[in-house]
């Protein structure tokens, strides 16, 4: 049976958030000998070695795994130390993952439920929905917003809703690249707008429309916000949540490709399966949010 002590634990957080054994030892305010000493037993209970000695620090396959149990036990002593009602224990942020869309329409609002005197605080994380479970895996985050609906190991899963995207373009584009209307048979010689090259939601409606694989102009934008203004800028046609194109569409600004074709992206909610007050606040306000915003 491993035997992991408190304290071996701590340095381990330690090293790999200071990148290093000496700048672990000054936020310990202990010698950068007494670090690698716990390392050393830490290691020799896990049967392996934890960390590889890069610059900076990172965990081996072992230590992600390590890593996220030296996190998940933080927070519980955080939340007792809060049940408790101690004063002056620090607390710590809960990592949160979301991706860029949800982050900028409807996530923020489920932050503001939580009361101002739950003491919480959050440190979130912008990651495309297809990719954010491998931050619950190595450790690095808490919770997180993903399309994953396969719970990560010792996480819970819940469905949030869809978010709704519509094909569209600004007016002026429109009439330069679909003069007669828009037609499949045009589309591949109009610029599209991407948000990374991760984003898939504009060659899916592109293959879906015309049978073939996205390979015209292609424009990327990685920020929620900015990729909107290309697109009301005229740079490109692209897929945009109905929260940001719906002003622009009753104005007439913004024209759908396709009218009424609304394309979804699933979410659910990933969080540590861990008895714990903090997530326990956090999980309610997100389901809460997403019930009202989300499809």
């Amino acid at each position: 049976m491993m035997n992991f002590q408190t304290e071996q634990l701590r340095t381990f957080l330690a090293v790999l958030e200071c990148g290093t054994f000496e700048a672990a030892a000054q936020q310990l305010h202990v010698t950068a000998s007494a670090v690698s000493q716990r390392i050393k037993a830490l290691e020799q209970a896990a049967g392996q070695v934890l960390l590889q000695r890069t610059a900076p620090i990172s965990p081996t396959a072992a230590g992600v795994i390590v890593h996220r149990l030296a996190r998940q036990l933080r927070q519980l002593e955080s939340d007792a130390a809060t049940e408790l009602g101690l004063t002056g224990t620090a607390r710590t942020a809960i990592t949160v993952v979301v991706n860029a869309d949800s982050l900028a329409t409807w996530f923020m609002p489920a932050l503001a439920i939580i009361p101002a005197d739950s003491g919480l605080s959050f440190e979130v994380l912008r990651e495309d929905e297809q990719h954010s479970a491998s931050l619950l895996r190595s450790g690095a985050a808490m919770a997180a917003v993903t399309a994953t609906p396969d719970p990560v190991q010792g996480c819970s899963v819940v469905p949030l809703g869809a978010m709704r995207y519509r094909a569209v373009a600004s007016a002026p584009f429109m009439r330069r690249w679909f003069p007669g209307g828009f037609t499949p048979g045009l589309l591949a010689a109009a610029p599209a707008v991407q948000f990374d090259r991760t984003d898939t939601l504009q060659s899916n409606f592109f293959t879906t429309v015309t049978g073939s694989a996205l390979t015209g102009a292609q424009h990327f934008i990685p920020d929620t916000i900015q990729f909107a203004a290309a697109v009301q800028l005229g740079l490109g046609w692209g897929l945009m949540p109905e929260a940001h194109c719906r002003a622009g569409l009753r104005s007439g600004d913004l024209v759908e490709l396709l009218p009424g074709h609304l394309s979804h992206i699933e979410l659910f909610w990933q969080r540590w399966r861990i008895q714990s007050t903090a997530l326990d606040l956090l999980s309610a306000a997100v389901t809460t949010a997403a019930a009202t915003a989300l499809s």
